[in-house]
């Protein structure tokens, strides 16, 4: 079977997800790249994966690799598009072939939302990626948010074809019990927060947090991981509300080294509202056994977080509140929610379960076989 993924350049939220499919299809697996790594990727330490990989099709640098691109997306035997010029899959959508869009969800307006609307070049784009071809009978959609499908068939998209998907990060392996109690040992309660500080991440709700605990007197170190323009206005407010005792702004931490605080953390808040398309932190800290409370708003916190099984949901700022002050008081609470996040994600939510059932569910629908998986990734939304 040959399966070609197109997005813009590969990230490290792709990465192991791609390995895996490389290591069951062989150099039947391709991820074409249609862009090359922004600037500021670079900037924040990220590196330039499209150059590490053979699997990597650079359609960005000539002539050739952009053809080769192209006759990818006629010859495969399934084509997942995340981001892509359109010409390079263009007749691939005429032909009918069995191709996967790979998308958030439809209702998020970063631009603000007349401003989206109202642009023509924005409603042609979606016209072109979701409308133009809805009755295709082997057109699919990966959903990589919990809020997604409902979006796309208030639209009357693809309905009955829509698959629970995301992101699948590297998973390390912890004698978790050992972790947790490390992390037990320290006198103070470790919370971890870890976002760009723009103004859809709400770094803001860490300082009205901050400020409750301490005025109640709770054992506690809040360390914010990150950079952006709101910075230096909550480093400014930190000082000014006297909460420097409390809150550490680390600042911006390469994306391999932001496991070793997690590792540290007892508690992970994540605090984004629905503009966050999945939230791969949620991953990271889940992994690194840490008990979560999250806006449930988060794409991913829906998928993978089960309200007081593997972790806490939050609506409401007095909700986030009491919970994390639930946490900080019961360090058997901590201990529970800890390994129940990291046995589901290690278990549920790997690259590997994720390569393993999307392989299964191409093999169903080229077969016309039953396709029976429940739950977690490729299940049915």
């Amino acid at each position: 079977m040959k399966v070609t993924f197109y997005s813009n350049f590969l990230t490290h939220h792709q990465l192991p997800f791609c390995l895996e499919m490389q290591k069951r299809l062989g150099e039947d697996f391709k991820f074409v790249s249609t862009v090359k790594i922004f600037k500021w990727r670079l900037d924040m330490g990220f590196q330039d994966l499209d150059q590490k990989y053979d699997f990597v099709v650079r359609a960005y640098e000539d002539d050739k690799t952009y053809k080769e691109a192209q006759k990818l997306a006629i010859e495969s035997d399934v084509v997942i598009i995340g981001s892509t010029t359109d010409d390079l899959i263009e007749e691939r959508l005429k032909q009918d072939k069995l191709t996967f869009r790979y998308r958030a969800r439809v209702f998020i307006f970063p631009d603000g939302f007349f401003n989206t609307i109202f642009d023509k070049d924005k409603l042609k784009l979606f016209y072109q990626r979701h409308i133009k071809y809805r009755k295709n009978k082997n057109l699919y959609l990966l959903c990589a948010n919990a809020y997604g499908a409902k979006d796309f068939n208030f639209l009357g998209l693809y309905k009955n074809k829509i698959y629970k998907w995301g992101y699948f990060l590297e998973t390390n392996k912890y004698d978790i019990n050992k972790l947790i109690d490390k992390k037990q040992e320290k006198e103070k309660t470790e919370i971890i927060w870890v976002a760009r500080f723009i103004k859809w991440k709400h770094p803001e709700v860490m300082i009205k947090l901050a400020k409750a605990l301490k005025k109640e007197n709770y054992n506690f170190k809040i360390r914010m991981l990150g950079s952006g323009k709101l910075q230096n206005k909550i480093k400014k407010k930190i000082e000014e509300q006297k909460l420097d005792d409390v809150i550490e702004i680390v600042g911006q931490v390469p994306s391999d080294k932001v496991k070793d605080y997690m590792e540290k953390a007892d508690i992970f808040v994540g605090t984004s509202d629905s503009q966050e398309g999945w939230g791969a932190v949620i991953n990271e800290s889940m992994n690194a056994g840490c008990a979560i409370v999250a806006n449930i708003r988060m794409g991913s916190v829906p998928f993978l977080i089960k309200d007081e099984e593997n972790g806490f949901t939050y609506k409401s700022y007095k909700e986030l509140e009491n919970k994390v002050k639930r946490l900080i008081k019961d360090k058997e609470l901590r201990k529970e929610m800890g390994k129940n996040a990291y046995k589901y994600i290690t278990e549920k939510w790997t690259s590997a379960i994720a390569s393993n059932n999307l392989i299964e569910l191409f093999d169903s629908i080229i077969s016309g076989k039953e396709f029976d998986i429940q739950d977690g990734p490729a299940s049915k939304e």
